[in-house]
């Protein structure tokens, strides 16, 4: 495997329930300097593995493993790290506990200082629920990160969000008649119907409209709905893709002890330097959202990204976009922040 196990050991959730055993899985890039402050985190987004953030990770690029010590924790639920489909009974398949970004991020706090000795973070960066897992960690650990770039990602689930992950939860449930009794008996084919549903949300209007699936070398629509859509879809076990779509469902920075709900407060905690970057024609995760979170932060600029590839602006396809996300990567990581 290309990829590493932090040992979480025996952890009590915010849940009330105790997961045994329970292990992170990460990947890291570079090397830890003598000082031990070269450190960026990125986390992985919904559906996604530590390999799916690579894109943005190379030589000359701004996370540039000849400078930078870049770790990639894996979102429990993944898969790799604990999820449904690796943990035994009795919290395999349906039964697999409630975890929320929160707790993520508390485990990746751990990894980081257990494991490495590390006490400062230059960048914790992140593409859509890896974006809600930045803006985390500056609410959580405000005088260890020291900038945050969330993209296509918000700081909590906003109710129109919460909808659109429900349409998926509900069409993934109807497989099996909505019948709680029969979730063990979900397979990754009945995934399928799933990719059909994002598929309206993944990419905006006028990508459809332009069709600019051609230049993805799909000759129709049809096509590339399957080819891309249905095909990703089916390849998630149906009983990780429900664990991540709770804890996506679920998120919201100040859902935890220290800001007990009181979400203005958690954005007004980020001391880092943030730059937050929607992509202009996302149509769930919005500008609007992601300005209202920039406004009551005290170190947030708002940069959208000027796409029509709507959510996947940050999924590492498109060129412009690409460059433009490495671009401002760049820019906030040469930020004087004790200035």
């Amino acid at each position: 495997m290309d990829y590493e196990i932090f040992k979480l050991g025996d952890v009590r959730l915010l849940s009330g329930v105790t997961l045994p055993n329970a292990i992170l899985a990460y990947k890291t890039y570079g090397s830890l300097n003598e000082k031990k402050d070269n450190v960026i985190v990125y986390p992985t987004a919904f559906g996604d593995q530590h390999v799916q953030n690579e894109w943005l990770i190379g030589k000359g690029m701004a996370l540039d493993p000849e400078k930078y010590f870049i770790i990639v924790p894996n979102l429990l639920g993944n898969g790799l790290s604990s999820s449904p489909s690796n943990t035994p009974s009795p919290f395999d398949k349906a039964n697999f506990p409630q975890i929320t970004i929160y707790e993520n991020v508390t485990f990746q706090h751990r990894l980081l200082t257990e494991k490495f000795g590390i006490q400062k973070v230059a960048l914790v960066v992140g593409w859509s629920m890896g974006g809600i897992q930045s803006f985390q960690w500056g609410a959580s650990y405000p005088n260890m990160v020291e900038r945050i770039a969330p993209f296509a990602g918000s700081a909590k689930t906003w109710p129109h969000t919460f909808v659109v992950l429900d349409g998926m939860k509900a069409t993934l449930l109807a497989t099996k008649g909505l019948d709680a009794n029969k979730l063990d008996q979900l397979t990754s084919a009945d995934m399928r119907a799933v990719g059909y549903v994002y598929a309206g949300w993944g990419v905006s209007q006028s990508f459809y409209r332009e069709e600019l699936y051609r230049d993805m070398g799909y000759n129709s629509l049809v096509d590339f709905v399957a080819g891309v859509w249905e095909a990703s879809f089916m390849k998630m076990n149906p009983h990780d893709v429900l664990a991540m779509l709770w804890t996506g469902q679920h998120a919201d920075i100040s859902s935890d002890p220290t800001y007990n709900g009181d979400f203005d407060q958690a954005l007004q905690g980020i001391k880092a330097h943030a730059y937050i970057m929607p992509g202009s024609t996302d149509l769930f995760c919005t500008v609007e959202d992601n300005r209202y979170e920039a406004e009551r932060m005290p170190h947030a600029a708002l940069r959208p990204i000027q796409s029509i590839w709507g959510h996947f602006a940050g999924r590492g396809i498109n060129h412009a976009d690409n460059r433009f996300i490495d671009d401002s990567l760049r820019n906030l990581l040469a930020l004087d922040v004790d200035g």
